[in-house]
């Protein structure tokens, strides 16, 4: 049975998970995962472990926004079991990178699991769709 207390543990994890990114804070980023997480984003590669070169493209990419960085979901669902939970949603990435523009909603699922008592983000997948018309191209145009 879900016990609200995990769930407001995963909730304010996420909350300061935005918090990191709208402040560019790779420390406080790194810390919110476990030590075996493993991550599909956005961007190349296909797969990134939580492992310092992980932090070192975070601190990277933060690098190239000269906004905060804004994040916020919709449709959110949190499901919680005695040490392992997952959720899903719809995220609104926005800001402004030194290149231009960004205002591009993705879908994102998470992975947590308890360690030692504390919830950990151990997966992280973000996704785009993309046309299937010949194009394959990212449909970041997309909105909910």
């Amino acid at each position: 049975m879900n016990d609200t207390g995990d769930e407001k543990a995963i909730r304010d994890l996420m909350s300061e998970l935005k918090r990191a990114l709208r402040d560019r804070d790779a420390e406080s980023l790194r810390g919110l995962y476990a030590d075996d997480a493993v991550t599909y984003d956005l961007a190349p590669p296909l797969q990134l472990s939580a492992a310092d070169p992980y932090i070192a493209g975070v601190r990277k990419w933060f690098s190239d926004w000269r906004t905060p960085i804004e994040m916020e979901t919709r449709d959110e669902r949190l499901h919680v079991g005695d040490d392992v939970a997952f959720s899903t949603s719809l995220s609104h990435m926005r800001g402004t990178k030194v290149d231009g523009e960004v205002d591009i909603w993705s879908r994102a699922t998470f992975g947590f699991r308890k360690i030692g008592g504390e919830w950990k983000i151990v997966h992280e997948h973000t996704s785009v769709p993309f046309y299937m018309d010949g194009s394959f191209k990212a449909s970041i145009d997309l909105k909910p």
